[in-house]
């Protein structure tokens, strides 16, 4: 029985809750992590969850959704749908638009975008999506062609739309991509990718050239990816 167990977990999300109006952006994701390694580390030698596991977890969500509030605010909302198969031929030379300020899930769809569906992509990024010209395609905000669906994050459901899915390194990358962004099963590289993602930033004038210097992070993140499972 690990109920107990659970107790510090939510006495930590609490704590991060009530700190969070005054925490600046890399302190607060690195108690949002270290809370949600803490809450896996017990889930996962609970071999007989009761109430306790969903508190916790209902604790991690509250967190979680302040935390995005506060410094990614228009995150989207998932949603219970099919995802249509497309052909990348029709969504050539478009211009695709998505939230500013970007991040994981938004800088590594964008990446994906140019590199496997669009080459020729134009990007517009919005202070607020409500402004997304009609003409534009939309990523990663409610109401967007393409934002999140049921468990996949944005960067999944543009893999499955665009028949993606099966290509090692892709697959692994989304696997990274949901973890930071939303949760789930631990990748190895998420610390340190993130920890990349923050120094780029800091160097960065604008999202383009975010863009630009994450996107040579993620070309060589892939090609291990890819290279890893072929020596597998």
């Amino acid at each position: 029985d690990r109920s107990e167990s659970y107790a510090p977990v939510i006495a930590a999300a609490v704590a991060l809750l009530d700190r969070l109006p005054d925490e600046n952006e890399s302190d607060a994701r690195k108690g949002l992590r270290q809370l949600q390694r803490s809450l896996e580390g017990v889930v996962a030698t609970d071999y007989f969850p009761g109430p306790s596991k969903a508190e916790g977890e209902r604790a991690m969500t509250v967190v979680a959704a302040a935390y995005n509030r506060k410094f990614s605010p228009g995150e989207p909302e998932a949603v219970a749908s099919p995802i249509p198969r497309l052909n990348p031929k029709e969504y050539q030379g478009r211009q695709w638009a998505t939230r500013e300020h970007l991040w994981v899930d938004r800088v590594a769809s964008a990446w994906l975008i140019r590199r496997f569906i669009d080459p020729r992509a134009r990007f517009l990024w919005m202070k607020n999506p409500q402004d997304c010209p009609k003409y534009a395609l939309g990523f990663d905000f409610d109401g967007a062609a393409f934002t999140h669906v049921e468990e996949r994050v944005t960067f999944q459901v543009l893999m499955a739309s665009f028949g993606l899915e099966g290509d090692t390194g892709l697959d692994r990358l989304g696997n990274l991509v949901h973890y930071l962004d939303v949760g789930g099963v631990p990748v190895a590289e998420a610390a340190g990718f993130e920890t990349i993602l923050q120094g780029i930033r800091t160097g960065s004038k604008d999202d383009d050239a975010f863009l630009t210097e994450v996107s040579v992070v993620l070309d060589h993140l892939h090609a291990a990816y890819s290279r890893k499972k072929a020596a597998d």
